[in-house]
């Protein structure tokens, strides 16, 4: 595989430029307004002479797959315009409209039920009929390499007569995969599995920071809320969905209800990293979902709901049944009474301040986009 199989679009501004849309070309970026406004694309620059992906997104899968093929026959050769990735400056790719974290990989959800309920059974009884989900907070989501400031709130210990506001203690990450919505559907019209995809723009990479602490004090009845609002990370560079291999996905058991059903149903094939502090805690994939994208989406929209051209659909935290597989500290540090033994001699149950987490991914030979943030103090 080469850099021209995977041509990721994203934001980016120079001195001289004032953001745009671009695609990545190894390490460089190509300036897809000029490439527009001098010809080298037969496409109008109006969608690419913007602060986000948004209006080139909605412009819908025949306009992104022109696009892409054009972009594949001109980067066939050396193009000058193309600008160097050290001299541009990254921002959010696209303006996010509503966003939604899924709760899809079963291991995870499996893990989180023996901690949390370790005299039930691990999955509640809704979890194997249907992707359970919550709204999150697009006004949230940052673009990769944003610092995330340790948030405060609510917290009440089992051993405490009342809560107390304070800075969170149990400071988490959640290593996800994303959708990005192009075309939208209509309020009203459930999408089916089999035409889900159809509405798919791109992947990313998502960290879901998560304040423990906080969201086991507040999630009772309604679920997650201050502890999740402080801040979702995102790549700065979009995946097309036609870039990404499927594979398989194992039978469901029971059979999903009618709606929840698609033909040859498949998972993203991606391998996925979390490093902290330079060093790799975990190594998982998105073959680990049990929840498909196509079921994320018919589930989203089946009361009706409509999609919006920026939605953000997160899969939730995705770990393997290997505990090296884990995708969030709460399950690698087993809930803090296992911490984990870093390089350096130091050790962690959840994230200090200054600790810096990389999320990276792999599939057919290139890496998506990378999630970074690093933790800074309470204000």
């Amino acid at each position: 595989m080469t850099a021209l199989d995977h041509l990721p679009y994203g934001v980016f501004s120079t001195s001289d430029r004032r953001p745009r849309a671009g695609v990545l070309v190894d390490d460089r970026v190509l300036d897809l307004a000029d490439a527009a406004e001098s010809g080298l694309l037969d496409s109008d620059p109006s969608l690419y002479a913007q602060p986000a992906l948004n209006a080139f997104m909605a412009a819908g899968r025949t306009v992104w797959r022109a696009t892409r093929d054009a972009l594949r026959d001109l980067l066939q050769d050396e193009v000058e315009a193309l600008v160097p990735l050290a001299e541009a400056r990254l921002h959010l790719p696209f303006e996010v409209a509503d966003y939604v974290d899924f709760y899809s990989s079963r291991a995870h959800a499996e893990n989180l039920g023996r901690l949390f309920r370790p005299d039930s059974q691990p999955l509640t009884p809704n979890w194997l009929h249907l992707p359970i989900g919550y709204h999150g907070r697009s006004g949230t989501v940052v673009v990769s390499g944003t610092p995330v400031r340790r948030p405060s709130g609510q917290v009440k210990p089992p051993d405490a007569d009342a809560p107390a506001f304070r800075p969170s203690a149990r400071l988490d990450i959640e290593l996800e995969l994303g959708l990005v919505i192009g075309t939208p559907s209509d309020l009203g019209e459930p999408v089916s599995a089999d035409q889900a995809l159809e509405h798919v723009f791109g992947v990313l990479l998502v960290n879901d920071w998560s304040a423990r602490d906080l969201q086991a004090w507040e999630y009772v009845p309604l679920g997650p809320f201050l502890g999740k609002s402080f801040a979702t990370s995102i790549a700065a560079w979009v995946t097309p969905v036609d870039a990404i291999p499927r594979v398989a996905a194992a039978p469901q058991e029971p059979e999903p209800l009618p709606h929840l059903r698609a033909a040859g149903r498949a998972v993203f094939d991606i391998d996925l990293e979390v490093d902290l502090n330079g060093e790799t805690i975990s190594r998982s994939s998105a073959r680990n979902l049990y929840w498909t994208a196509e079921q994320q989406i018919a589930h989203l929209t089946s009361n009706g709901a409509a999609l919006r051209t920026g939605d953000l659909l997160a899969s939730g935290t995705i770990s393997g049944d290997d505990p090296g597989s884990r995708g969030s500290l709460i399950e690698l540090t087993w809930n803090g009474a296992e911490p984990l033994e870093l390089a350096d001699g130091s050790e962690r149950t959840f994230l200090e301040d200054g600790d810096e987490v990389v999320l990276r991914a792999r599939t057919a030979g290139f890496a998506l986009g990378e999630v970074r943030g690093r933790i800074e103090p309470t204000a």
